[in-house]
């Protein structure tokens, strides 16, 4: 089977996030040389995208404390134009943002037609660390399950076609990696308490994570559950899919505003 369908939340479907494994590599060899060739491409179509201006594309990433969402923004976009792609980090809401709707500062970051746009968190955070948190009310957090999914579906009906990952890593893997931030000089500053404290909640986000994952796959904006465990294999994995997902927007670059055969410079 494609991995990249078997990584699919099949919309409607009943999903156990404990039935994937977060080591999964679908047999497939870590392979450098494949992913350079990919990047290659996703290089190309993305100068496709941005000439064409017909599509967006969005790309939402979602994980646990050092599930990897820089490291697979700092891979899989290395060689991509930054004319064309802008990423936004979505962190505790500011004053003027909690005095809007939950939706709204995810809005204004969608990417226009032509761009890609990258998603560290994004509104699922709404549905999960809100819900972890206990940050408002059941009656309140589970409504916008179906807010999330009707501004998906308006999305898409501008062109903007969504990728949303999740980068599933096991317990045991986190933990190694945030050892690893202590004990690396270059890398403490990526380390914060709150990564200790959040860990104390890990079934509780497991639990948050399995609905939002089968209630808000669709299929005009399915889940991808990325087997996140072995870094190399996570990007090579998003690369694919991404490059997939460009090369089926039938892109085409736009005729010339003028007749080039009568063009004379002198």
């Amino acid at each position: 089977m494609d991995p990249a369908q078997h990584c699919i939340v099949k919309p409607g479907s009943k999903f156990r996030l404990k039935d994937r494994d977060p080591d999964e590599t679908f047999r497939k060899r870590r392979n450098d040389k494949a992913l350079e060739k990919t990047l290659e491409r996703l290089q190309r179509l993305q100068h496709l995208l941005y000439a064409d201006r017909r599509h967006a594309l969005l790309i939402v990433l979602q994980a646990l404390d050092a599930g990897g969402k820089d490291g697979t923004i700092r891979h899989v976009m290395s060689g991509i134009n930054p004319q064309g792609c802008q990423v936004t980090s979505f962190k505790v809401p500011t004053p003027e943002e909690q005095a809007h709707d939950f939706l709204w500062r995810i809005h204004k970051a969608v990417p226009a037609l032509g761009n890609i746009g990258i998603f560290n968190r994004s509104q699922y955070e709404d549905v999960l660390a809100v819900r972890v948190h206990k940050l408002v009310p059941k009656e309140l957090w589970h409504k916008r399950y179906k807010h999330i999914n009707d501004f998906e579906h308006m999305l898409t009906d501008h062109n903007v076609t969504i990728l949303k990952f999740f980068l599933h890593i096991s317990k045991e893997e986190q933990k190694k990696r945030l050892e690893a931030r202590i004990q690396d000089p270059t890398r403490n500053w990526k380390f914060s308490m709150s990564d200790i404290e959040e860990r104390h909640h890990w079934d509780d986000y497991m639990k948050a994570y399995q609905d939002a994952l089968e209630k808000c796959s669709t299929d005009r904006a399915p889940w991808y559950v990325i087997p996140a465990n072995d870094k190399r294999f996570r990007n090579y994995l998003v690369a694919e899919i991404v490059v997939s997902t460009l090369d089926q927007m039938g892109l085409k670059y736009p005729r010339p505003a003028v007749d080039m055969s009568k063009v004379v410079i002198e």
